[in-house]
């Protein structure tokens, strides 16, 4: 088993009127993507040793991750890194809420979470490109839209104790980060030629894993959960293209909340412009 750090931010504010004087919000950088249980040194990585861990309720370490939420005990809470798998039933995420979270850990008080949300992500999502410039073209890793190793690694889950109006949800997975206005350029430090081909640029999504606006109903009254997970701005080289991807990826956030300068975005269904509701917690 590898170790894992964790790092878990909670949001304690006022909503008048509904269930609870409080809501608790909180994101949790819980690191349950599928390598980090495979044996070091793997070749191959497979999403079934994360689903069967899942299954079993049994894995000392997604238990301990269990109980630091039931000690915390939000009301909301998203979950970071935690891969998405799209053709499994039940889902990865609501095996870990009945099989971990709806059973005690260490004697703490189990927790429910009715209301769940995950959506596909670009991490390991193949391009045909050699996006990492380093003559290969491996479908994964630094040349897939986010890096990953596989489809889904390294994903976000949305969890709620309030309805969540999944309907209503906005994502952004798709949209090109050439589409941004003054996007931050990423160019060859020896020569200072753009970093990316053409018709690379032409196809680079912004999002390392994607943006998310979640409504949740609370006492009749919406509260939108805006989600992210920029890429690390770190691991890359002279030419800044993560610290320079992340920036852009937190400026699309805070454009979508001001409205002179949200013009620009549209959602994965062709929706444009930005936020549209009345609160929000950022995570």
């Amino acid at each position: 088993m590898n170790k894992t750090l964790f790092s878990l931010f909670l949001a304690i504010f006022s909503l008048p009127n509904v269930y609870a004087d409080t809501v608790r919000v909180a994101t949790f950088n819980v690191s349950m993507e599928a390598s980090n249980y495979q044996p070091k040194g793997a070749s191959e990585h497979s999403g079934e040793v994360l689903l069967n861990l899942l299954e079993s309720g049994e894995h000392q370490q997604i238990r301990n991750i269990a109980e630091i939420i039931q000690r915390v005990a939000p009301d909301i809470i998203l979950l970071n890194e935690f891969d998405y798998y799209p053709d499994t039933t039940p889902t990865a995420v609501s095996l870990f809420v009945k099989n971990y979270l709806n059973k005690s850990q260490q004697g703490q008080t189990a927790i429910d979470y009715p209301y769940q949300y995950i959506a596909p992500v670009n991490t390991g999502v193949a391009t045909t490109f050699d996006l990492d410039n380093n003559g290969e073209k491996t479908g994964n890793a630094g040349d897939a839209y986010g890096w990953g190793m596989y489809p889904g690694q390294y994903g976000m889950a949305l969890l709620s104790r309030y309805p969540i109006d999944a309907a209503a949800v906005r994502t952004f997975q798709h949209f090109l980060w050439r589409d941004m206005p003054d996007a931050l350029q990423i160019t060859k430090p020896a020569s200072g030629e753009p970093w990316f081909a053409p018709q690379e640029w032409a196809a680079v999504r912004l999002s390392s894993k994607s943006h998310w606006d979640i409504p949740v109903t609370i006492g009749g009254k919406k509260l939108h959960i805006l989600a992210m997970h920029p890429t690390p701005p770190t691991f890359d080289g002279p030419e800044d293209r993560n610290g320079k991807r992340n920036h852009d990826e937190i400026r699309l956030m805070a454009d979508y909340l001001t409205p002179q300068r949200a013009e620009y975005i549209y959602d994965d269904n062709g929706e444009k412009g930005g936020f549209a509701g009345q609160r929000f917690v950022l995570v």
